[in-house]
């Protein structure tokens, strides 16, 4: 998983993940709560990096990654909202969810759940553009090994 800030050139942050299901690809959203930057997951380093730059090039949105997909829905105000038609998003947003699914994600939510993995306040550990940070102390961690 990796976390990178939208607002400043900084470093990703970048930590493991599991139980997403991937088998591969990458999923990215800029729907990231609380600070919206975009985080991916994916089964490797080319296929999130190919996510990632979809949204930065739409100026945000949710996209995916895989060997046979490149796909985007873009959410350009804010990184959260389209102007288009809501229901021509809607059905854009049931597509790109369902391909998440058939490229393994076992969730049930796949793009909702990512974007939870960023909200920093709920347990226990999660991704900040900072690095990981302990829900339950309310601290940033390092985990050495």
């Amino acid at each position: 998983m990796v976390c990178v800030n939208r607002y400043s050139d900084a470093p990703a942050a970048i930590a493991f993940i599991k139980n997403f299901g991937l088998k591969h690809g990458a999923i990215a959203s800029s729907v990231a709560h609380d600070s919206h930057n975009i985080i991916a997951v994916g089964t490797d380093d080319d296929y999130m990096s190919k996510a990632i730059n979809l949204i930065i090039e739409a100026r945000g949105g949710i996209s995916l990654s895989s060997p046979t997909h490149q796909e985007i829905l873009p959410l350009p105000v804010g990184g959260l909202m389209s102007a288009d038609d809501g229901y021509k998003i809607a059905e854009r947003y049931s597509h790109i969810d369902q391909l998440a699914k058939s490229h393994g994600s076992t969730l049930k939510s796949p793009f909702m759940s990512l974007s939870f993995m960023a909200l920093l306040v709920i347990p226990h550990l999660k991704l900040s553009d900072k690095g990981l940070f302990d829900g339950d102390t309310f601290q940033f961690t390092s985990i050495t090994a």
